[in-house]
This record gives C-alpha cells, structure tokens and sequence, in this order.
C-alpha cells in the first residue's frame, strides 16, 4: 500500500469513527462533548420549539413535563410562560441532566423547576399530575413508541395535552437528504405526519392535531380524554 492509498485509508477511517461517536452523541449526550452538544441543542433547537408551542396554551399556572429535556432551554421558556405553575424535566442523558441544571439553576432553587435522569418508559410521576407533556426532539429514539405514549398519556390530567415537537419527518422537503442519516446513521424512528397521527390515535389520545412547517418541521399535539 503506497503513502498517499495509506493516507486516504486512514482519513476516512477516522471520519467514520467520527461519524459514529456524533450518532451515539446525538442519541446519548455523554461525557464533556456531550454537554457542549446538549448546549448547543439549547440554541439549534430555540424556533423550532417557539413554533411548536404556538399550538398549545400555557397558562400561570399549568403544571408541565418535559420529556427528554435536553439542555434545558425548553423548560426556562415555559416557566416564563407559566410563572406560578411547575415544570419537571427528565432525560436518560445525564450530561443532558447536568446542563438542564445549569441552565435552569435559579429556577430551580426557587423551586419552581425539577430536573432529574430517568426514562419515558418508566416515568417516575404519580398518575394525571401534569396538564402539559412536551417532548421535543426525543421520540425518534423511544424504546417502544406505544408503550411509551402510554406512560405519557399516565401521566397527564384529564383533559391535559401532549405536544411531540420534531425537526424532520419523512415525506418532509428534501427529505432524500435526511432519510439516510436519520435511518442509516441515527438509527432513528422517521414517520410520516399520517404515522404520527396514527400513533397518537392508538395510544388513545383525543383530537389529535398535526401540523408542518415550511422549513420541514413538525407538531402533533393530542389531548387526555376528559
């Protein structure tokens, strides 16, 4: 094998090593890069969460969970929203889990924000406790996606939302550019907006809405029957 056949070996095997180690990043915030991810998360993911939660009401007082909290930036823009209600956060992720705090430290000593490590399949809240669960950007990597809209719809008080908030689905504009890397790299769920719909409905959640952006983005928000 001459110099240069060598050289370009051992490029591309570093940039598949690379390409690996992101995947799992974006699937498990670990470890110092993973914290800088999940920072980052906080900023990439700002509009598309405003946009979702333009479709849900969030009142002074609603009591709200969010699932898969990431860094955290969701859950400080909810408390402002809901400035005598309560908000939880969970992420399995705990370099998620340790900038979730950090961003939301004040919040938390107030008392008016919990964050801590754990999983949507065994969510650790009694029953109909919250009036609003959000996920954003999460579901792609759920266990079991209608098990897990079961703990969800556990969770919520009747008459309470759920709102699954998304950057990509399939059938999306240009979508040819991100089936690969959410199907081959990310080893990601990629639905339809009418597989989400139906999703929702199995699971048993009421008046099911989905909407779709221009820029590719995606909302479904179900209710808890009353």
């Amino acid at each position: 094998m001459n110099l240069v056949l060598l050289r370009r070996t051992i490029t591309i095997g570093l940039a598949i090593l690379a390409a690996i180690a992101l995947t799992r990043q974006c699937r498990k915030p670990a470890g110092w890069f993973g914290r800088r991810l999940a920072r980052a998360m906080n900023f990439g993911h700002a509009r598309l969460t405003a946009w979702g939660l333009t479709h849900v009401t969030v009142g002074p007082r609603t009591r709200i969970l969010d699932i898969g909290c990431g860094g955290g930036r969701t859950i400080q823009t909810m408390a402002a929203m809901a400035t005598d209600g309560h908000i939880d956060g969970i992420d399995y992720s705990a370099a998620s889990v340790a900038v979730a705090r950090e961003t939301n430290a004040a919040l938390i000593e107030s008392g008016r924000v919990s964050i801590q490590q754990g999983s949507v399949s065994h969510l650790p809240f009694p029953d109909a406790g919250f009036d609003l669960v959000t996920a954003v950007e999460t579901h792609y990597y759920w266990p079991d996606l209608a098990t897990d809209l079961g703990e969800v719809r556990r969770v919520l008080a009747p008459g309470g939302r759920f709102l699954l908030i998304a950057e990509t689905y399939r059938g999306r504009p240009m979508d040819w550019l991100y089936w690969p890397a959410m199907r081959l790299m990310l080893r990601a769920r990629y639905l339809t907006l009418d597989e989400h719909r139906a999703a929702l409905v199995a699971a048993g959640f009421a008046d099911v809405q989905v909407h779709s952006h221009p820029s590719g983005w995606m909302c479904a928000v179900g209710s808890q029957p009353a």
